[in-house]
């Protein structure tokens, strides 16, 4: 029905507009209507701890009974933080819930649609779980593989290349190929994310700063990962600088075995927290993730060099694909997007749902390298 699209639609612009502040739970947006009149609505925030469904069910009051819900990811079963909600739409005496998808946890899916449905109400599922599922990526995936979701983002020359040879650049200053809407739209991605990840080699050609420059509310800093087997991390950089300043916990630096103790200790006393990883060989990219994903960070940018993308690339952990393109060519001897692997090109030719858009000048191609949701179950 269009009425029902129409309602959906609302409940997942509400949980879009939740990004930055729901995480490490899903985003999720509830409407609820009652003779096509929204009585109702709300999405969930980490902080305020209700969920979605509650903050909707709080604005209707008594108007709820004989109301539909409209509810992007199906109604949590379970107590947690929050009693279950699928307990508090059968206790406002609902009549019908349209729910876009499923949770992907196997171990809840189903339950609170089974428990709707016990209770007499008229439940629907799927309508436009696509995009419900699109706004839970990273959720789904840290839910079934253990880990965050990675994205790698790359601002390339139109031949593909990230930046001018070494001798041609000048030290610790950002090389811009792309103009100013395309790195806003970097910055959306920054504020998406739970952490943002880069190598050594990247910081110390560049001294980025690699904060959310947005503006837009977050419940918790953006996670500064950086890679440093050798700990060469300058205590100058702007990145230890910042942590000083604010004395925030938001810069987390991953070294090898055999980096020097007294780097570590003066980054520490610096306030950045350094972790061990890996063996003699180099940093192991699979443990930093585990680590992360212990922290509860669901997400992870990765805005780095060709070593970095071609790791993270190699060892198959990237989940999706953002590369922006300018009309710069830079020619042969500039720097690959990613060593060891076949280039962007031959990159975007397994990504799914591929999305195509202009900044400016500029071209963003956009796709998933896993489905995030595979295995994930379907009711109908």
């Amino acid at each position: 029905m269009l009425e029902d699209e129409k309602f959906m639609q609302q409940a997942l612009d509400l949980a879009e507009a939740s990004v930055g502040l729901a995480s490490p739970n899903p985003q999720v947006g509830c409407v609820l209507v009652r003779d096509g009149i929204v009585i109702g609505a709300g999405a969930h925030d980490y902080d305020r701890f209700d969920h979605a469904e509650i903050v909707a069910l709080k604005q209707a009051g008594f108007a709820a009974a004989g109301a539909t819900a409209y509810v992007t990811l199906e109604p949590c079963s379970h107590h947690g933080r929050t009693g279950p909600c699928a307990d508090a739409l059968i206790a406002a005496r609902i009549t019908r819930c349209v729910v876009a998808t499923v949770d992907p946890n196997p171990a809840v899916a189903g339950r609170g649609i089974s428990r709707l449905r016990a209770a007499g109400i008229d439940v629907e599922i799927g309508l436009l779980d696509t995009r419900a599922r699109r706004l839970n990526d990273a959720f789904a995936l840290s839910i079934t593989r253990h880990r965050p979701f990675v994205t790698i983002k790359a601002a390339l020359s139109v031949d593909g290349h990230l930046a001018p040879p070494p001798t041609e650049r000048s030290t610790k200053q950002p090389f811009w190929l792309t103009g100013p809407e395309a790195r806003a739209d970097v910055q959306r991605l920054r504020h998406a994310s739970d952490a943002i990840m880069t190598g050594i080699g990247t910081v110390l050609a560049d001294d980025p700063l690699l904060t959310d420059r947005t503006g837009l509310p977050r419940r918790r800093p953006l996670m500064r990962v950086g890679l440093d087997t050798h700990l060469r991390l300058p205590l100058t950089a702007k990145l230890v600088q910042t942590v000083r300043e604010n004395r925030q916990e938001d810069l987390w630096i991953f070294c090898g075995p055999a980096a020097p103790p007294e780097r570590r200790t003066a980054l520490e006393d610096c306030g950045v927290k350094v972790t061990t990883v890996g063996r003699q060989g180099g940093l192991d990219l699979i443990e930093v993730l585990a680590h992360l994903h212990s922290a509860r960070l669901l997400s992870v940018l990765v805005e780095a060099g060709s070593a970095v993308n071609g790791a993270f690339l190699l060892k198959n952990l990237v989940d999706q694909a953002v590369l922006f393109y300018a009309e710069t060519e830079l020619g042969a001897g500039a720097l690959p997007f990613a060593e060891g692997t076949a280039g962007p090109f031959a990159l975007e030719e397994r990504l799914l749902a591929v999305a195509k858009q202009t900044f400016g000048g500029d071209i963003r191609v956009s796709g998933l390298l896993h489905d995030p949701w595979a295995g994930a179950p379907r009711f109908s």
